[in-house]
């Protein structure tokens, strides 16, 4: 009898760990289209693994410095200026601020800085989020991935004073 047991065990043991092997990585791939009239365009993939959510946007068309990426309530790009997208994803009810400290919108991501021919890339990770979870204080899902024409101050409420919104995308599957 206590073979079969320690038999099963080992055999169970053994299936959980080919399922976690195997298991797919959950993503979604967008792609950022250019608001305001500006040029800015590029791609983002949000991919989560083990409980955390990396984003990884390349994006193209940006004045040379520094601008801020930002997650709005709404996957809704359809207006010219973007402001179809909502205001910051700010599920808990927060202030604004820079991520890590204290008070921040789930949404706030923070800056980046385009090179001098208007590129960049922009990578963060947080186990914060999660990709169709259906936490409504976590899930990526059906909100707007805005990139803004100029720097966040982390200090101005309730947007950071990031100035307009250049880029846009639904975060949809």
């Amino acid at each position: 009898m206590k073979k079969v047991i320690l038999t099963a065990a080992l055999l169970t043991a053994i299936i959980v760990a080919c399922k976690s092997v195997n298991t797919p990585e959950n993503s979604v791939k967008i792609t950022l289209e250019p608001k305001s009239n500006s040029q800015v365009n590029g791609t983002a993939t949000f991919t989560e693994k083990k409980g955390v959510v990396t984003l990884e946007a390349k994006i193209t068309g940006l004045k040379p410095g520094v601008h801020a990426i930002h997650i709005h309530e709404k996957a809704d790009c359809s207006a010219g200026d973007a402001t179809s997208a909502g205001g910051h994803w700010n599920p808990t009810h927060v202030k604004h601020g820079k991520w890590g400290d204290a008070e921040h919108h789930k949404g706030d991501i923070g800056n980046f800085t385009a090179n001098d021919k208007g590129e960049a890339t922009v990578t963060f990770s947080t186990d914060q989020w999660c990709i169709g979870c259906a936490d409504p204080n976590k899930d990526v899902l059906n909100k707007g991935l805005i990139v803004h024409d100029k720097a966040d101050d982390f200090v101005t409420q309730p947007t950071g004073n990031a100035g307009g919104r250049v880029a846009c995308a639904g975060i949809i599957k």
